[in-house]
């Protein structure tokens, strides 16, 4: 004991945080409180059931007042394209439609990730969910489970019979009865239908488009045949941190005096204990709890939860609970009848911010104009660039999915079910902006400003960092800086906003890493130094240009490729994939710095990239194709001496890509590529081979993952788009058309067979797929993945080959010859663009005319005028060759810096 003169503040605000009773002695001795009883509600009394509710499966006996059995909800699967037994895609392709029930399941969790960009959630076909504020790994509301067995979760929404005492949940998870259920995936939300003993249920999930609360509108409608009397019951467990199980004991609940919502607050949380999370509904008539323990009951579960058989909820709040928020209403309806019940999760920055957001969006009518705000918001966003091809697979993931699964979860969000990440990767996010340029520009720019903000002022940057705080890591990745050059000379080429280059941005400050430390996790300073954006990029850029003993890049503590984290552990091991990709970044810079007038710096990158295509030349040619790396001690990988990985894909893509390629070399090494790391059966493009396994070789974490699996020789779908954006860049038509339909997810789908390989989501991407039996065609990691971002250029800039340069529109398309036409329609700030591209045979060149006036330089010039322009495209009908025979035909060999 020590007396509390002797006692910092500090120290007692830490003590009263921390601890799990508090005991004043304003409430008398020590021996008072200990006696004093506890003034903890009573259990609620069990619910009285009028009448007798019989299952459909049960054999029904000759009792009074049973309730007849009424037919589930029906949709008409004809209706659906590409359906596979268990989900198609809308007549639209802007929902995916599942039909599920307590047996038909699907193989994995098929998710959606609803988000803006400072609130989101995560949630499945059965209604399992998480949600998050700020961060989806540090400031989680619910749990976050990742558990695609049991696709457990922490939110449902229960009804119940209040005359029988029958109760289900409105989606699958967690209480589903027999009959089905139907899951829409749609633009910004989810929708849940059910029918279960004649009341119809309609849930919908969604998020607003700006403020921090997620919306779940269930709709009732009474289609028995007789007046009923039912509740709704929501419920949430909650988090307010990383994990659950570290932060209960700290969560206090209230209800806030002015909105009525339940409030939940963390104060223990070092970095978030100001926020306050909330629960509400719209209904005066309401019962709640915030004890977890009363609502699920001794060893209950949320499928069976205790509070579901009591009359209502007790009230109880406070301190030391297992906390949650639950909270039920009762209501009537005679047969045709409807009611609306909104729940309402949000978060506010401090106490009275929660309370302005919760009365804020008080009501359906409101909720409703939300819900419309979100649609129109995705549909104008997602028909901003809009294509039609002969293939109806190819139009689905384009017009729509892909941009959706980028900007909702990759930006946004940063979360997805296998990962709920929350920061920004230096690298990734850098990546991702670069496909939503066709939506909105203003991404990009402000991604590209954000990243500059985590260099350090010696060139290095944070690998990945965690908002609001920026707490993140220092690594040794020899890539992560060379992304904020690439990145902005694209920016630059599709905007021509040269102005983004003057931003000032100051630099970060934090010590170095020591001697043999690979990393380290801390939230570094902003320093007093700052630098405009062409500064940062020059720094980035030099701070790369460190070469060993072979005349190539360092590759650190891993290049691109993370799981190669020891090859260069004693900074001597060197990358060949980085040489090319930093050969393609000083050719960039080259005609950057000659715009900005920096000479010197113009010619030091037209001599670095001329010295470092000398050492490709001279090193890395292994005879059939590129190397891929040097170990510190000279070992070579990627080589047909190694037992394990002879082959990368990515030096013989970017090979290709970068222009540094010699022209006798490109063409052998993407058809060595082809036959080596292309399985058509399984339809996988596999990152290397053979897999990393048995030998001495010890490349990094990568060894670590099952062969066939992610990096280690399975798809790694990031890694495929670029070798077929290098195959197009060769002009090779069948090569492209066959490798993209091959990793197209609605190609991968579309039979019951083909889906209970594949499992995963039709409808968007996975990062991965394997490629070893028993598991060979399986999809991985999905929604998280950066392969959405260049999938969709892949489409656009390279196999449709719309290419944008400031002002104006130029074609390359790279389209099978059986191909006649196809149309994009773009939208240019106030202007659209229908434009109609046709295959003809003995044409000599491209005819391109705008509004029927015919454009000499072959080039559409982007006006700002509010019209529709038409735009005719007539090309010469493509003869696809092989990879190997493209090589005699000199005139396709690409230029330097081609793919912006």
């Amino acid at each position: 004991m020590r007396a509390s003169d002797q006692i910092s503040n500090e120290d007692r605000i830490l003590f009263q945080t921390a601890a799990r009773i508090n005991i004043s002695d304003n409430g008398g001795t020590l021996a008072d409180h200990i006696k004093r009883k506890s003034n903890s509600k009573p259990s609620m009394p069990l619910i009285a059931p009028s009448i007798v509710w019989i299952a459909e499966e049960q054999n029904t006996k000759s009792l009074p007042a049973t309730i007849p059995i009424l037919p589930s909800v029906e949709i008409s699967m004809n209706a659906l394209q590409f359906f596979n037994g268990l989900g198609g895609f809308s007549e639209d392709g802007s929902e995916y439609v599942i039909c599920i029930d307590a047996k038909l399941k699907t193989p994995a969790p098929w998710v959606n990730v609803i988000a803006n960009p400072t609130f989101g959630t995560v949630i499945s076909e059965s209604g399992a969910a998480y949600t998050w504020t700020e961060n989806a790994h540090e400031l989680r509301l619910t749990p976050w489970h990742n558990d695609p067995v049991s696709d457990s979760s922490g939110e449902a929404v229960y009804v119940r019979d209040e005359e029988s005492g029958h109760f289900w949940s409105a989606s699958l998870f967690p209480a589903g009865r027999q009959s089905n259920y139907i899951t829409r995936h749609g633009f910004g939300y989810s929708v849940f239908e059910h029918m279960e003993d004649g009341i119809y249920t309609e849930m919908t999930v969604f998020v607003d488009l700006e403020s921090p609360v997620k919306f779940t509108m269930l709709k009732i409608r009474n289609q028995s045949g007789r007046s009923r009397k039912l509740s709704a019951t929501g419920y949430v467990e909650w988090v307010l941190g990383t994990n659950r199980m570290k932060t209960a004991m700290h969560i206090h609940t209230e209800i806030d005096p002015d909105s009525g919502a339940v409030f939940a607050k963390n104060s223990y949380d070092p970095e978030f204990s100001n926020r306050v999370a909330f629960f509400d509904v719209d209904n005066l008539k309401k019962t709640y709890t915030a004890d977890r323990a009363e609502f699920l009951g001794r060893n209950g579960t949320m499928q069976n939860p205790d509070a579901l058989v009591r009359t209502k909820l007790s009230g109880k709040i406070g301190l030391a609970l297992d906390p949650c928020a639950a909270i039920q209403v009762s209501f009537e309806l005679e047969e045709g009848e409807e009611q609306e019940i909104t729940f309402r999760l949000g978060a506010g920055r401090d106490s009275t911010e929660a309370s302005l957001i919760a009365r804020k969006f008080r009501g359906n009518v409101i909720a409703k104009d939300s819900l419309e705000k979100v649609k129109n918001y995705w549909k104008h966003s997602l028909e901003s660039l809009k294509v039609e091809t002969p293939d109806p697979a190819l139009n689905i993931i384009t017009n729509g999915w892909l941009s959706y699964q980028t900007l909702s979860s990759r930006l946004w969000g940063r979360s997805g079910y296998y990962q709920s990440g929350g920061a920004f990767g230096f690298r990734d996010q850098l990546q991702d902006v670069l496909s939503l340029l066709y939506l909105s520009p203003q991404f990009a720019r402000e991604q590209i400003l954000r990243c500059a903000s985590r260099q350090y002022k010696e060139g290095d940057v944070q690998h990945w960092w965690h908002p609001p705080t920026g707490r993140g890591v220092r690594t040794r990745c020899s890539d992560d800086y060379l992304w904020l050059a690439y990145a902005s000379s694209v920016y630059l080429a599709h905007t021509g906003e040269i102005g983004i280059l003057d931003e000032q941005i100051p630099y970060l400050e934090g010590r170095l890493l020591n001697p043999g430390e690979e990393s380290y996790y801390d939230l570094p300073r902003t320093s007093d130094k700052s630098a405009d954006l062409y500064d940062h990029c020059v720094q980035a850029i030099k701070h790369g240009v460190n070469y060993g003993e072979h005349g190539l890049p360092l590759i650190g503590g891993g290049d691109w490729n993370d799981g190669y984290d020891k090859i260069g552990k004693d900074g001597k091991g060197e990358s060949v994939w980085l040489g090319f990709f930093l050969y393609d970044i000083l050719i960039r810079f080259e005609e950057i710095a000659r715009r900005r007038n920096d000479q010197e710096f113009e010619k030091e990158c037209k001599s670095k990239a001329q010295q470092l295509k000398e050492s490709i030349d001279s090193n890395a040619w292994d005879g059939g194709w590129y190397k891929r790396a040097w170990f510190d001690n000279g070992t070579v990988l990627g080589s047909s001496v190694n037992e394990e990985c002879q082959i990368d894909s990515l030096p013989q893509s970017w090979s290709v890509l970068s222009g540094a390629g010699s022209e006798e070399h490109i063409y052998k090494a993407m058809d060595a590529a082809y036959k080596k790391l292309v399985e058509p059966e399984p339809g996988v493009i596999k990152l290397l081979d053979p897999a990393f396994d048995k030998s001495d070789l010890d490349p990094g974490y990568i060894k670590g993952y099952v062969p066939g699996v992610r990096e280690n020789g399975g798809q790694y779908t990031h890694a495929a788009i670029w070798m077929i954006l290098a195959f197009a860049k060769l002009g090779n038509t069948k090569r492209v058309e066959e490798l993209l339909r091959m990793i197209n997810p609605v190609n991968r789908s579309k039979t019951p067979e083909e889906i209970a390989k594949y499992k995963v989501e039709p409808y968007v991407l996975a990062a991965d797929v394997y490629s070893k039996t028993p598991h060979a065609g399986r999809g991985g990691w999905t929604w998280y993945t950066g392969a959405a971002g260049w999938m969709y250029r892949l489409i656009v800039e390279s196999f449709l080959g719309m290419q944008k340069k400031s002002e104006q529109l130029t074609f390359s398309p790279c389209i099978p010859k059986e191909w006649d036409a196809f149309k994009i329609h773009y939208v240019y700030k106030t202007s659209t663009y229908n434009i109609a591209v046709t295959q003809q045979n003995n044409l000599k060149e491209m005819i391109v005319t705008v509004d029927e006036v015919e454009q000499k330089d072959k080039a559409i010039h982007l006006m700002d005028d509010g019209k529709v322009h038409t735009v005719q495209l007539s090309i010469c009908r493509s003869e696809s060759r092989e990879a190997a025979d493209l090589s005699v035909n000199k005139s396709n060999a690409p230029s330097p810096g081609l793919i912006n």
